[in-house]
């Protein structure tokens, strides 16, 4: 088999994965476009030694190695910005149970909590960010986020926690204030 049929195999069935967690972890749709071109780029170099048994995390992976180096390159450590409200409220409106009436009210709250969630993961240091969206928004397993995140499980699980722990205080305090208020 050749690399472009085993690149086509591989990789491209998971490019919309690739560019979720590339805008998840760069903040912004176009940063995400360069690494994930700049990903495809290192996968399609290294597809004739490739022997993964999981394409989808190993071309994760990549793409998450591609993303800490752009950012190391093209970012001040200390700004990590995001500009695409889009994606997150796409994804938060994702999460909201496709069971309920679709009333112009319920569709407004659906928006403003969508609007929380993004900024709460928005504002988790990125380990756990990329921890949580590799788990909940990608699906990937523990030890497929362990294999990505070059970590143990138990630093996977420990992380995923954390972040948990964390928007339940940055979302589920403000929550039950409104709550309290009807």
């Amino acid at each position: 088999m050749d690399e472009r049929h085993r690149f086509g195999e591989l990789v491209l069935p998971y490019l919309d994965d690739a560019l979720s967690l590339a805008r998840w972890l760069t903040g912004s749709v176009t940063d995400a476009e360069d690494v994930v071109q700049d990903a495809c780029v290192r996968a399609y170099a290294a597809i004739g030694s490739v022997r993964q048994s999981n394409p989808r995390a190993w071309l994760l992976a990549i793409v998450r190695n591609t993303a800490f180096t752009w950012l190391a390159k093209n970012r001040p450590k200390s700004l990590v910005v995001t500009d695409d409200n889009d994606l997150f409220e796409q994804a938060g409106l994702e999460m909201i149970d496709r069971d309920q009436p679709a009333t112009p009210e319920a569709a407004l709250i659906a928006k403003a909590d969508a609007e929380q969630l993004h900024r709460a993961i928005a504002g988790l240091p990125i380990s756990y960010r990329e921890a949580l969206v590799l788990r909940e928004i990608e699906g990937l397993s523990y030890q497929e986020i362990s294999k990505v995140m070059a970590i143990p499980i138990g630093t996977v699980m420990s992380r995923l926690a954390r972040a948990r722990s964390l928007l339940i205080q940055r979302i589920g305090l403000t929550g039950k204030g409104k709550a309290g208020a009807a």
